[in-house]
């Protein structure tokens, strides 16, 4: 139905079979999709909620990766666009989220056979079953899927599509700084002061934190991305004042592996951050649960507890990295099967619960491991991940890949998959790895009883998203500021 007198344009629809596979997000996992399902033959159709392609990432273009490029690119894009003479950057180079944008999606978005199939500026407002509502079964598999999508101009239209792949993202959902998963009182009143994600301190919004009494809420590495770069800042402008709040009793799960963390740039960026809170560069405040925030002329005033006493924390700006969450408002009419506290498939959840592990191994999972009881729907990216922060962008890829095979039934191709999460040193237990190992078990058991063909569990490495450069010791605050200074922006899995 029609909403606020919006007019609606329906498609005119041939056979389910031949209708396109929709895609919603065009970042680098939902153009990956694309890429993979026309190597399959399929007509995709790709709904971008933002004006360019890799809108989300734009928003934090000048953070680092962890990875090099050679470990940043899909191969189906990649054999897409070296065959339009397209040249990838230097392999060993480490981009930004601004380089991945503009020289790899950009490009890959441009092709041919991509360009006159992604919709810009169109947002997915719902997904469900052509004259089906959720209840309904039976011919719910036969019917098509039905997108209702609203353009820039306002205007409604419905697409039809045989398949669905949600890619998109976590970004525009983020945690509130409020205990509990919940926004604490006054924290909507005081969103001119408040920043979720990765603001761009050195850059656009400079004159937003410097000589400014800063609040930094948050325990992972987008936090610990933001730190850094207020310190660089504080060089320039020493009277900012960097304050930052956690809600562990201490920051060594943020610092992770660092010297043994197989990801360089990840455990240089915890090691910085080490030495930065050992060198006095920041107020460190620990066990803090914020309840309130209210505003005092030029300030405002997080109150929270801490070890059950209540303390109030006078800043003048506030940046919330406590993580995202995903947003299924749009999919409320399809039949979901997620995991009651992670939001992740339910099969996922155990192999992927920050409750077990913060970053260690994620065995082999594809297609199967990321159904939902509405058949030829998929969630891929970070978004299936839902609220745990593990997720490493070649992990979306091999999703993707996964996903296509199966679609056009190529199973076994679907259950080679070969994935691992890079090990920090830190965050692997005993009982994540026997979990996983006997959902691995099931998996390959349920591959031999559907179609004979079990599911691969040779592990290949798994690179992810680098970060600054290494940073030697030092003995003065000033001097790890300085080398703060002349190391690159990065970010985390947590983003």
């Amino acid at each position: 139905m029609p909403d606020h007198g919006h007019p609606v344009t329906l498609s005119v629809s041939p056979k389910t079979s031949e209708l396109p596979v929709a895609i919603i997000g065009a970042g680098p996992v939902g153009l990956a999709a694309a890429a993979h399902l026309l190597e399959h033959r399929f007509t995709p159709l790709i709904f971008e909620a933002g004006a360019r392609v890799g809108h989300t990432i734009r928003q934090w273009g000048h953070v680092g990766l962890f990875s090099p490029w050679h470990e940043c690119l899909d191969p189906a894009s990649v054999r897409l666009l070296q065959a339009s003479g397209w040249r990838p950057p230097e392999a060993d180079v480490v981009p930004t989220g601004r380089d991945l944008v503009e020289q790899y999606l950009e490009p890959l978005a441009a092709l041919p056979g991509i360009a006159p199939h992604v919709h810009l500026s169109t947002r997915v407002v719902a997904v469900g079953r052509e004259h089906l509502d959720k209840v309904r079964t039976d011919g719910r598999e036969q019917a098509p899927f039905v997108l209702h999508v609203v353009q820039a101009d306002g205007q409604r239209v419905v697409y039809r599509a045989q398949a669905v792949i949600d890619t998109s993202g976590t970004w525009t959902a983020p945690n509130p700084m409020g205990a509990g998963g919940i926004a604490a009182a006054g924290e909507l009143e005081a969103a001119d002061r408040i920043r979720y994600g990765i603001p761009d301190v050195l850059g656009a919004e400079r004159s937003r934190y410097a000589s400014r009494r800063v609040l930094v809420v948050g325990g992972g590495h987008s936090a610990a991305n933001v730190l850094l770069d207020l310190a660089r800042l504080k060089i320039e402008h020493p009277e900012t004042q960097i304050i930052w709040a956690i809600r562990r009793p201490s920051p060594e799960r943020t610092y992770g592996g660092e010297e043994t963390d197989t990801l360089e740039g990840r455990g240089e960026l915890g090691k910085r951050l080490h030495q930065l809170v050992d060198m006095g560069g920041l107020d460190l405040v620990p066990s803090f649960w914020a309840t309130q925030i209210t505003r005092r002329d030029d300030d405002v005033l997080v109150t929270g507890l801490q070890h059950g006493e209540r303390i109030t924390l006078s800043v003048q700006e506030v940046v919330v990295c406590t993580g995202f969450r995903p947003d299924f408002s749009f999919l409320r009419e399809l039949r979901l099967s997620l995991d009651s506290a992670l939001e992740s498939t339910k099969v996922l959840a155990p192999l992927i619960d920050p409750n077990l592990h913060s970053c260690g191994t994620v065995p082999p999972h594809g297609e199967r491991a990321l159904r939902h009881e509405e058949t030829a729907f998929y969630i891929a990216g970070i978004k299936s991940y839902g609220r745990a922060p593990t997720f490493l962008l070649l992990t979306g890829y091999e999703q993707v890949r996964s996903i296509a095979a199966s679609l056009a039934g190529d199973q076994a191709a679907a259950d080679r998959v070969a994935l691992r999460l890079p090990e920090t040193g830190v965050c692997s237990s005993d009982l994540a790895l026997q979990d996983a190992d006997e959902i691995l078990g099931s998996l390959q058991a349920a591959a031999s009883a559907g179609d004979g063909a079990a599911p691969s569990t040779s592990l290949a490495a798994q690179p992810a998203p680098l970060g600054v450069h290494a940073v030697e010791g030092r003995e003065t605050v000033a001097g790890v500021l300085q080398t703060v200074a002349k190391g690159g922006p990065c970010c985390g899995n947590d983003r």
